[in-house]
């Protein structure tokens, strides 16, 4: 884009939609984006049409199957009426699909409000209009507005000694016991979909290890498990809040990068993610694993504390280049929360993921074992807190988290199934 004097400064999330005019076709992904250029409304046109043209798109019938369909919907505040273009688009008024993006790249309030206003007009649709957000090249987007979604279960694989629960459990890439354990966790009632691997624990008062010492704990690892067509459909992420470390797992097989700072202890994890081209999971905590157990006073309440935060990391991300459709959101059960300020994120998670501004994001929470559990229920060995587990995600499925981090696969994965059983349907 950059190449043809386009610079893209926001966009939308994707919207997966049936085809509205001509409907015996595939669905269409929908967006909307706002650039910055100095071409003429005619030059964009030529522009975009040459897009079209190197992307494969060939002229069928009106509103029929293409391959990509680039269209200006505004130009600033001019109007535009020929028979080769108009602006405003004539028919973006009729359009949940196009109306609903376009108030995402609003920059303006004011022109929000009158693009909601036509949003509000609209006749009410039996289809709902989810976003998408891609995990791997391997699995289905996550549909997170999607009320039958299922819930992903993703794997926690600690390649650290020491974890708070399952430190030097692991052997790095030891092929003998590495296979099968994954093997074990595609064999169950509800398999994983998402593997973290990680190499650096984020417990408190943990000590740093160097980059170079955490990429030779997971490296071997992900690349094993992407050599091996036994776990083809698996998608992998990298848990770590380094961008040296999350550029190579990624150049390794990697697909989506967890980062429990929000690039926040690296200044150059969000350009590099932008750089990538990867999902990222955005983790909402305060200061360090040294300090965050200080950083508990939430003067507005710990969900609209956490909502706030979480939003100016989003719009950090997109400001540097970041999709809206390439983001996940985790309000950080256990980091800089105390433990009724865990309890009220799982009670009154649907509050907070219905904040302005976070609203269709997917989310992920990771309270398996956690400390508030033991202190809850008794249970002092972080290995043994799985009823208390079950009950967090399944607080958090019931709530509308996408995907869950867990540790114990087998009881867990039981635990989600069931749970979407009963609330995603």
């Amino acid at each position: 884009m950059r190449d043809r004097g386009l610079k893209i400064l926001r966009t939308s999330a994707l919207y997966e939609t049936k085809a509205m005019y001509l409907e015996d076709q595939q669905s269409f992904i929908n967006g909307a984006c706002e650039v910055e250029t100095s071409l003429g409304p005619f030059e964009l046109l030529d522009q975009l049409k040459e897009i079209e043209k190197n992307l494969g798109r060939e002229k069928t019938i009106e509103n029929g199957p293409r391959t990509i369909d680039l269209d200006i919907l505004l130009y600033d505040n001019k109007i535009v009426e020929d028979e080769r273009l108009s602006v405003p688009h004539k028919r973006m008024r009729e359009r949940e699909f196009v109306l609903r993006p376009l108030c995402e790249t609003m920059p303006m309030p004011s022109s929000i409000a009158t693009f909601q206003d036509l949003l509000d007009t609209l006749p009410p649709s039996t289809e709902v209009l989810s976003p998408l957000t891609p995990l791997s090249s391997r699995l289905d987007p996550v549909s997170s507005q999607n009320p039958g979604r299922p819930t992903h279960v993703m794997a926690i694989l600690n390649l650290t000694p020491d974890s708070f629960s399952d430190g030097g459990l692991h052997p790095i890439a030891d092929p003998g016991l590495l296979i099968p354990t994954l093997q074990s966790y595609l064999n169950q009632p509800n398999p994983i979909s998402i593997l973290d691997v990680g190499g650096q624990s984020t417990r408190p008062h943990a000590p740093q290890i160097p980059p170079e010492e955490e990429l030779s704990r997971i490296l071997p690892t992900i690349k094993l498990v992407r050599s091996d067509p036994l776990f083809h459909k698996l998608a992998i992420s990298v848990d770590t809040y380094r961008t040296s470390v999350a550029a190579a797992a990624i150049e390794a097989g990697a697909d989506l990068i967890n980062d429990v700072s929000a690039g926040q202890m690296d200044p150059e994890m969000l350009p590099t993610i932008a750089r990538l081209g990867c999902t990222c999971i955005l983790m909402h905590m305060r200061g360090t694993p040294e300090t965050m157990n200080k950083l508990t006073d939430y003067p507005e309440g710990v969900i609209n504390g956490v909502g706030k935060e979480l939003l100016a990391r989003v719009r950090e991300a997109e400001a540097v280049g970041i999709r809206r459709w390439r983001i996940m959101l985790d309000p950080g059960i256990g980091f800089a929360k105390t433990q009724a300020q865990n309890l009220e994120l799982l009670r009154r998670f649907p509050e907070l993921r219905d904040i302005e501004g976070l609203r269709g994001f997917p989310w992920v929470i990771g309270a398996s074992r956690k400390g508030f559990i033991g202190k809850i229920t008794g249970v002092e060995e972080a290995s043994e807190r799985k009823w208390g587990t079950a009950a967090a995600i399944t607080a958090a499925v019931q709530g509308g988290a996408d995907v869950v981090r867990i540790h114990d696969v087998g009881e867990m994965g039981q635990v989600v199934k069931m749970a979407d059983a009963i609330w995603r349907v």
